[in-house]
């Protein structure tokens, strides 16, 4: 795409000027209760928004951050390209480092979101294959339950180069971190059958659906234990969910969304890269003019794009240390507060959760009753559908299989998010919601009829 001559600016190859960005910035008072409602009053006040894993939210303020970005380079965009953007997301990889502790700056590149993240990683694996670093049949060993897409770019990347995929089987429900270690392992053993090597893992630390906290410390020192060549975090759900410290839990590489627990508007995610990983073999799959200079300045300029939302992170900083505690708080917070309602909806309903409180972080799996006959993905799907348009909630449902032998098994799971937007009144409707449904006799066979 077209960009302005001379376009190699950049002081230092990986960008990397003396700047700090303070993890705290002044604020003169924190954000009451009337306060957060009127940064999130452009959500649809008529719907129970409990899924704030899937698109996250951004905030008023954020937002207006965001389009005088936009306005700056609609404006001048040659000024804005040659003295505002390459700073501009200088800044924001500096806020990240500090907020994920990674050693430098130059390790923190920021891209569109975790599925971009993963194209970016799982190509280097697929040319390793091509180039003879890695030999066919070698593995690549990854989660039962990793992300979708993410799935697909492992099928893309390294099936069709050649290596041969693992997936992790993971129990749900789960009833504890020593039954994923002891898959894990297991998975890793058979990836070094026949003396083939693991060359990949990919660990989740917050999994999609259904959503649990993974021990990513545990996985990744047990990869560097078993001699496994490179160790992928996919963190979509991280930044903002979760603890994050890049120096503690020690992967090569490390994604995370900012859009969806951090408060940024869509899309943005960081990709953390070890120094001493050889991130410099790394690449944005999109080519560009910025080719070879390592992959923080590739992935700053991939061609004339909107690029506001990578350079309001100072700004959702800002926002988030509004809150007494910053974002540790919120996380707090944002905890408690889904499993205490994903406790009350299970004492509703008679069922489960899907997980201890201690494997979640703001979002927890809850089952739904068993009178409601999920049967499969579809029933899922239109369940949702169904919640969304009569009754106005906005949740996911996982269907979970059930097992050869079970007796009455709970086959369906919402998976419930709680942030600072929402109420408990949100939670309540949903359970109303269910109620009402199985009072009147409703299955999902009748929606598919």
């Amino acid at each position: 795409m077209a960009s302005p001559k001379n376009h190699r600016h950049h002081p230092q190859p990986n960008g990397d000027l003396k700047t700090h960005v303070p993890k705290k910035q002044k604020v003169h008072a924190f954000l009451t209760d009337s306060d957060v409602q009127s940064e999130f009053a452009h959500h649809d006040p008529s719907v129970a928004r409990i899924n704030n894993g899937s698109f996250g939210s951004c905030p008023a303020s954020v937002i207006a951050a965001q389009q005088q970005w936009q306005f700056r380079f609609l404006r001048q965009p040659d000024s804005f390209y040659f003295n505002g953007l390459t700073k501009g997301i200088l800044e924001s990889r500096a806020v990240i480092k500090d907020l994920i502790n990674a050693e430098d700056v130059s390790e923190i590149s920021i891209v569109d979101n975790a599925t971009t993240a993963a194209a970016i990683v799982l190509q280097q694996i697929a040319w390793a294959f091509a180039e003879g670093r890695f030999l066919k049949g070698d593995a690549a060993v990854m989660l039962h339950y990793a992300y979708g897409a993410v799935k697909k770019s492992v099928e893309a990347y390294v099936t069709r180069a050649g290596g041969r995929v693992i997936e992790v089987q993971l129990p749900f429900p789960v009833s504890s971190r020593e039954e994923i270690v002891s898959e894990f392992r297991t998975a890793l053993e058979r990836g070094k059958v026949d003396g083939r090597k693991v060359r990949l893992a990919v660990i989740d630390h917050v999994t999609s659906m259904p959503s649990v906290v993974i021990p990513v410390k545990e996985l990744v020192k047990i990869c560097r234990d078993e001699g496994v060549d490179q160790v992928f975090v996919d963190a979509a759900h991280g930044i903002g969910c979760v603890d994050l410290d890049m120096k503690e839990i020690g992967a090569d590489f490390y994604t995370s969304n900012l859009h969806k627990w951090f408060f940024c508007p869509p899309s943005v995610a960081f990709l953390y890269c070890r120094k001493s990983s050889g991130s410099m073999e790394v690449h944005h799959p999109v080519v560009s003019h910025e080719y070879g200079n390592g992959l923080a300045i590739e992935s700053a300029w991939i061609g004339t794009r909107d690029y506001s939302a990578q350079l309001v992170v100072p700004s959702a900083l800002e926002f988030v240390n509004r809150f007494e505690g910053g974002i540790d708080a919120i996380k707090k917070r944002n905890h408690e507060a889904v499993v205490r309602m994903g406790e009350m909806l299970a004492k509703s309903w008679g069922t489960n959760l899907g997980c201890p409180p201690n494997m979640c972080g703001s979002m927890i799996m809850v089952g739904l009753p068993t009178s409601l006959e999920i049967s499969s993905e579809a029933d899922t799907l239109t369940l949702r559908a169904h919640l969304r348009e009569s009754f106005g909630v906005e949740v996911p449902i996982y269907y979970r299989s059930p097992k050869e032998g079970e007796v009455g098994p709970t086959t369906g799971y919402a998976r419930i998010s709680h942030q600072v937007y929402n109420k408990e009144e949100d939670y309540h409707k949903f359970r109303d919601a269910i109620n009402k449904l199985v009072g009147t006799k409703f299955t999902c066979k009748l929606l598919r009829d």
